[in-house]
């Protein structure tokens, strides 16, 4: 239980960065500013509770890790619960705080941070392009993961890698779908962003999971004799 509840505070924390800065910081949803208080948050909070559950605060990186056979597969499943429930409960927190503003509305939150393609995606890019560039950039976050996470590894410089790999992602995909590589996050900000967000969330699902499946198994390939 304490490992779940480290992981639905953490998940917590990475969502609440997303919304408070995506939204009621200004930026439109995505952005430098945004994917830099991701990253950090993914630092400081990896540094707080990694050392109990491992800081994984995301579906896609849960599942990778049990593709490079890093995580136990019985164990997934209340992992992926816990990152659903803390990210849905920043989400709702988020969004009551920003129409508590006198003479706001849930008009003027947009899509909440949701993420999205086609007219959706800030850039108007299609949707398999969104979903190549959310495949290829968790393959990668799962990869740095993985990797510095080892039995080899600076396991103390973790927190900074993933930190600094998932900032750096997240600005490579912004333009496209906002950014998001994690199936948690996307369902948070979806329940608040309208009709066209939920039609669209099959695909930060399914990208980022098939992404993270392909770096856990090159993690496997690669750094599990490390």
């Amino acid at each position: 239980m304490r490992k779940i509840a480290a992981e639905c505070i953490g998940t917590f924390a990475l969502v609440s960065a997303v919304c408070a800065t995506g939204v009621l910081g200004g930026a439109g949803g995505g952005g430098p500013t945004q994917a830099l208080a991701v990253g950090t948050m993914a630092t400081a909070m990896m540094v707080a509770v990694g050392h109990i559950s491992g800081g994984h605060f995301n579906p896609a990186v849960t599942i990778g890790l049990v593709a490079a056979s890093r995580h136990p597969a019985s164990k997934a499943f209340g992992y992926i619960f816990a990152q659903l429930l803390g990210a849905a409960l920043a989400a709702f927190v988020w969004y009551v705080l920003a129409n508590a503003k006198t003479g706001a509305g849930p008009a003027e939150l947009g899509s909440f941070g949701a993420n999205g393609y086609d007219a959706a995606s800030p850039g108007h890019y299609a949707m398999a392009a969104v979903g190549l560039a959310e495949a290829l950039a968790s393959a990668l976050l799962v990869f740095v993961f993985a990797g510095t996470t080892s039995k080899n590894a600076h396991r103390v410089l973790a927190p900074i890698a993933v930190g600094c790999a998932l900032f750096a992602l997240l600005l490579m995909t912004s333009p496209f779908s906002l950014g998001s590589l994690n199936p948690a996050r996307s369902t948070a900000t979806a329940l608040f962003g309208g009709q066209v967000a939920l039609s669209q969330l099959w695909l930060f699902w399914v990208a980022p999971i098939a992404g993270a499946v392909l770096g856990g198994l090159a993690s496997r390939y690669v750094q599990n004799g490390d």
